[in-house]
């Protein structure tokens, strides 16, 4: 009779380990479920990765005199010259001064790589103001045409317009086929000797330019376009 006493007490503990075991289980299961998987039940916050992107231009002002023209090249002014507006404050000196050819001296400010700006002076007022940004840029003033190249350069000269829409022949053995697109917008492909489209030149409401491998041409928003070597 002692024998079977003790057998039956060991059956019993066995089962109360067992439904211990199963609780501890189920409670563990619990804390650390439905949670995001933190210890104390809370979600984790999200991570947020931040860096920052390199930039360059990779072209010298010599490159942009000696580039040949690709084919369908577009050229928009990144801002309107501003022929009576005020010019930004300066930061600095000009990194040049030119003269122009209605004797009007061009002071020409570096604001960044390929970004320059131009100040048209004459007995110290300011007349006009152009900037490049992502292209040349170019100004129709009274038939005084003037270019400002993505190096800091200047060239002007006197007329020698025509007036779109048509065809024309330009300086340089460039040949230039001027649309009207709209109020105060033409627009001018260049073409070269084959006939290929070198280049296209968009003037939106403000005058364009551009310098052709030395060959420097405008166009105004009224649709006349001049060039000069």
């Amino acid at each position: 009779m002692t024998t079977t006493r003790r057998a039956r007490r060991t059956v019993r503990s066995a089962a109360l380990v067992a439904v211990a075991a199963a609780a501890a289980l189920s409670l563990t299961a619990c804390q650390s479920g439905g949670s995001g998987g933190s210890k104390d039940g809370a979600a984790r916050p999200e991570q947020k990765v931040s860096g920052s992107a390199a930039t360059g231009t990779g072209r010298t002002p010599a490159d942009v005199r000696t580039e040949t023209l690709a084919p369908s090249r577009t050229v928009t002014p990144a801002a309107p010259a501003a022929k009576t507006a005020a010019p930004a404050a300066r930061t600095a000196a000009p990194v040049r001064t030119r003269t122009l050819a209605d004797g009007s001296k061009a002071e020409v400010y570096r604001l960044g790589a390929e970004h320059y700006r131009a100040e048209i002076v004459s007995r110290g007022a300011v007349l006009a103001t152009i900037e490049t940004g992502r292209s040349d840029a170019g100004l129709d003033a009274n038939d005084m045409f003037v270019v400002l190249t993505l190096g800091g350069d200047v060239h002007s000269w006197m007329g020698g317009g025509h007036t779109g829409p048509g065809t024309f022949k330009l300086a340089g053995g460039w040949t230039a086929e001027v649309t009207k697109v709209g109020e105060l917008r033409y627009r001018a492909q260049i073409l070269g000797n084959d006939g290929s489209v070198d280049a296209t030149l968009e003037a939106n409401q403000h005058d364009v330019g551009l310098d052709a491998n030395g060959v420097y041409i405008v166009l105004s928003a009224g649709g006349v376009i001049s060039a000069h070597e």
